[in-house]
């Protein structure tokens, strides 16, 4: 471990220092600043020739001011002779724009960003939860894409199992899959814990606008637990909870990987039947947010500082999430 360095970007400072702790390494010394006219500086304060480099850097909002500090501190490095250069992206933004939708006269903006890392010298990107996995094709290196579910699991398990077990054996509780695109993500989940599974059908007419249709599913009488990667308005999910509740769910409560939480999103949560919506800290939470009682962060440090050790020590990475 000697050659391995780990610095933080400007987004997730806090999630480094974890990462380190469980590493048991001191974070390399960074310094991330802007000049008046809004250009971002960075400058390293150690010597990192010939270091493994980890930059810990969720393209988290304002993503483009993100992206920009990472591809600098990666150019950076690259120029002060790192021997190898790893993008740790916990929450990878733009990674809702994987096409062009209709064939519309617009940017392929998650391959913009495959590119941009790899002109500026970076060699492996790990990042959690990528919202469509077949972005990693987008990359000429490898992307390790790291599952939430060991974290997340555990906690809805404990959350579940308060509830008994029917004389079938399952769980008195439904996971729930806010939309179609979803479904896998949420029946890996229920498959591991012997849940039930319901799909929330609906149409979706712009971005950021979601029109609840109709359960697919038996929720009468069961707690309901939605199942998203990401929480950007909230309002697929909070939209989600009042349906299940029409439908007869006795109590819906949901689990995201990363909680954007733009525009009304803690208002929309607020407002809603959710009893609580259970995150992790890929993306950090605001002061408001950290205040609102509805919300609820678990660490993803120790995962991702395994998933490190187990790459810089040439381990495999998938048997992390194999019984």
């Amino acid at each position: 471990m000697d050659n391995l360095m780990l610095v933080a970007g400007g987004s997730t400072p806090a999630l480094t220092g974890a990462i380190c702790r469980h590493l048991n390494l001191a974070p390399g010394r960074l310094t991330v600043d802007t000049f008046a006219d809004g250009e971002a500086q960075v400058e390293f304060r150690d010597n990192i020739r010939g270091h493994d480099l980890y930059i810990v850097q969720s393209i988290s909002p304002p993503a483009s001011a993100s992206l920009m500090e990472l591809a600098l501190i990666a150019d950076a490095a690259r120029r002060s002779s790192a021997e190898s250069i790893t993008a740790v992206a916990p929450y990878l933004g733009y990674s809702r724009q994987d096409r062009r939708p209709g064939g519309g006269r617009t940017p392929i903006s998650a391959r913009v960003v495959a590119d941009i890392l790899s002109a500026v010298g970076v060699e492996r990107l790990v990042t959690i939860d990528l919202h469509a996995e077949q972005i990693q094709g987008f990359y000429s290196f490898p992307v390790e894409n790291i599952y939430a579910s060991p974290v997340l699991l555990s906690d809805l398990s404990r959350a579940i199992h308060k509830g008994g077990r029917g004389k079938d054996g399952k769980a008195p509780a439904v996971l729930v899959s806010p939309d179609i695109g979803g479904v896998a993500r949420a029946r890996a989940l229920a498959t591991q814990i012997n849940a039930d599974l319901a799909i929330i059908d609906k149409r979706r007419p712009k971005a950021n606008v979601a029109e609840v249709m109709n359960t697919i599913g038996d929720v009468e009488g069961r707690q309901c637990f939605l199942i998203d990667d990401i929480a950007d308005t909230a309002g697929t999910l909070c939209g989600a909870a009042r349906a299940l509740l029409d439908a007869g769910a006795s109590s819906v409560a949901a689990y995201c990987s990363h909680p954007l939480l733009s525009g009304k999103a803690l208002a929309n949560i607020e407002e809603s039947p959710l009893l609580e919506l259970v995150c992790t800290d890929t993306v950090p939470l605001s002061e408001e947010a950290r205040k609102c009682n509805k919300i609820r962060v678990l660490s993803v440090a120790e995962l991702l500082a395994e998933a490190i050790s187990r790459i810089h020590g040439k381990q495999s990475i998938s048997s992390l999430f194999m019984d």
